[in-house]
């Protein structure tokens, strides 16, 4: 079914279904995210594939990601030696921010020190939470005029954050994984050489977790909602003009006919096969698929795997106050992305 939507019939579901709460400000009017296809958004498209998201601009740009990813390992390296526990998802969050505004504006929005990135990250998650919530206006939209849900939206995006944290969450309830993890770093990469993005081809078992994690925690579990512009026939279902289109990819990633123990962590099932999360296999298409797949997905591509190599190959680590793997809380709050209900607090050692 999903590869009706996001394939065959891509271009009768290529417009988007705006919730209420993405209305405010009209922010909904200048997003590559919410515009319908037209000549803005394509030419907004054609800028992210061009001068952002493109092979030469990313390549250009390498040495930028490395020197984020080393400020997050001398961070965590202070809070090593101060024998200090760490919060992975706000330390993530925090590079991610800073290694994105660098982009944009050759500055830093946060010191991993500071409150400034948690407050960022909190606001962030509150508007994607906000409209990622069902209005009751978007199913009856005659009642927009009296929701107050949703006065205020703020375009933004905590996935590779979220991602991150959530592997990591998983191979600390999974010790064996980690140490297998950690095994294939210590033969392709030099003890305490920092890891690099041309290491990651190197590294199939590290790229089978990223894969386990996108399956189980897909960074946007129902994907952005389309809107049919036409009357479509989806596998003998008639899908009306208008109507509001939702792909489950958590669904899909859990469904035991695709999947053998579905809700088991095992990044092993990836070893030896060809699916991979750009698009053309639609039993793992976290980043969607089609003309409205996420145009920043090469640059999460790297600077997932780049930091959580970083973090597995540089430390080892074990959760606080003698938690045990399978005590840890894996409890999910649902928005447009798929965020842990409870922070991953873990104490990193050097080896």
């Amino acid at each position: 079914m999903a590869k009706q939507v996001l394939q065959k019939h891509d271009q009768s579901f290529s417009s988007r279904t705006v919730p209420d709460a993405a209305h405010a400000l009209n922010n909904y009017k200048f997003s590559v995210i919410w515009l319908p296809p037209s000549s803005q958004w394509h030419n907004l498209r054609r800028i992210c594939n061009s001068q952002m998201f493109s092979t030469s601009r990313l390549d250009a740009n390498q040495s930028l990601r490395h020197n984020k990813v080393k400020e997050l390992v001398t961070y965590i390296d202070e809070k090593c030696r101060m024998g200090q526990a760490i919060d992975i998802g706000q330390a993530v969050f925090s590079t991610t921010l800073n290694l994105i505004s660098n982009t944009m504006f050759s500055i830093d929005l946060a010191h991993l020190n500071s409150e400034t990135a948690q407050e960022f990250k909190f606001l962030v998650r509150g508007v994607l939470e906000e409209a990622g919530r069902s209005n009751l206006s978007d199913y009856f939209p005659v009642l927009k005029f009296v929701d107050p849900q949703g006065d205020i939206f703020v375009a933004g995006t905590d996935t590779s954050a979220g991602t991150l944290e959530w592997a990591m969450t998983e191979l600390l309830r999974s010790p064996n994984i980690m140490e297998k993890a950690r095994l294939e770093l210590k033969q392709a990469i030099e003890k305490d050489k920092p890891v690099e993005e041309s290491d990651i081809a190197r590294l199939p078992y590290l790229q089978a977790i990223v894969k386990e994690t996108f399956r189980l925690h897909p960074p946007a579990p129902l994907l952005v909602p389309r809107r049919a512009e036409t009357e479509t026939d989806v596998c003998g279902f008639t899908v009306p003009k208008n109507a509001l289109v939702m792909v489950n990819i958590w669904a899909i990633g859990q469904d035991p006919d695709t999947w053998a123990s579905p809700t088991l962590f095992n990044p092993d099932r990836f070893l030896g096969c060809d699916i991979n999360f750009r698009g053309y296999d639609f039993e793992l298409t976290p980043f969607g698929a089609g003309r409205r797949i996420c145009p920043g997905l090469p640059l999460a591509y790297r600077m997932v795997h780049l930091m959580l190599a970083s973090l597995i190959h540089l430390y080892d680590w074990k959760l606080e106050d003698g938690m045990k793997p399978e005590d840890v809380n894996m409890e999910e709050k649902f928005g447009i992305t798929l965020q842990r209900a409870e922070s991953l607090i873990a104490i990193p050692i050097k080896d």
